[in-house]
């Protein structure tokens, strides 16, 4: 069953904002998370110029904007001219690219929970964008309750943001468990462990939560591989497919949480 101190969060995730039905890491998106009965989203932050926290994925603007080249070298308001909208489709042109700021101001104003996964490119900027996010999350969701989780494939960001907001619950994203994954956690005080989910094994779910840990298994986009990391007792799922695997899913099938 699973323990509410170890993952007091929501347990069906809805991936970058709107997962397949909005532009990934937008306002939208996030809207359509919670008209669609989510509880929670997962989206990605970087660092702009002038290091303002944005929420995009890649670290070059081409494939979801108007813009080219790399997100850095554009401020938050030059990036704000962009359209993050009409690569999904003609409906969503001139949609923004939206600042961390107002993802959050969304967020809570909906009543979503945020896990937000910090992305930076080398160690130097891991850094930075992990104390500035860190920073920022922390005085943005103050009176939160949960408060939102802090992700990361970069150790240098987790550091850095346990350094800058260490009330900040924090999570380490991988694609399979290395061999120290016990190790790892401790050293960076995270709550849990986010894993792909085809390499996520029952041996694995049990040992983490012997050792007092979350597991988080992404992206899973099919009800019955959902089910089948439910009754493994995966703590959480992040999905793309917001119609299909749905925020209830686990009660639908009579899994306990």
């Amino acid at each position: 069953m699973l323990n509410p101190t170890r993952w007091p969060y929501p347990r069906v995730i809805a991936h970058r904002g709107g997962g397949v039905h909005a532009p990934e890491n937008t306002l939208v998106g996030v809207r359509v998370a919670g008209s669609l009965g989510f509880g929670g989203v997962e989206f990605d932050v970087r660092l702009a110029r002038y290091a303002v926290p944005v929420l995009m994925h890649d670290d070059t603007l081409e494939r979801t904007t108007s813009g080219a080249g790399p997100v850095g070298e554009l401020d938050a308001a030059e990036l704000r001219a962009l359209d993050a909208g009409s690569w999904f489709g003609n409906e969503y042109a001139g949609e923004h690219v939206p600042t961390f700021e107002a993802a959050s101001a969304l967020c809570r104003g909906l009543g979503l929970w945020a896990n937000v996964e910090i992305k930076a490119e080398g160690p130097d900027e891991a850094a930075e964008a992990g104390r500035v996010i860190a920073g920022q999350a922390a005085r943005l969701w103050r009176t939160a309750s949960p408060a939102p989780l802090l992700s990361s494939f970069s150790e240098e960001a987790l550091a850095a943001a346990r350094e800058a907001a260490p009330d900040l619950p924090r999570a380490l994203l991988v694609h399979a468990a290395p061999a120290d994954w016990r190790e790892r956690l401790l050293a960076l005080g995270c709550r849990a462990l986010h894993c792909h989910h085809e390499t996520v094994t029952p041996p694995l779910v049990a040992a983490l939560h012997e050792a007092g840990f979350g597991l988080l298994a992404y992206p899973v986009n099919a009800v019955g591989r959902a089910v089948q990391l439910f009754q493994m007792g995966v703590d959480a799922v992040v999905t793309d497919e917001l119609r299909d695997v749905r925020p209830d899913l686990p009660a639908q099938f009579g899994i306990a949480g």
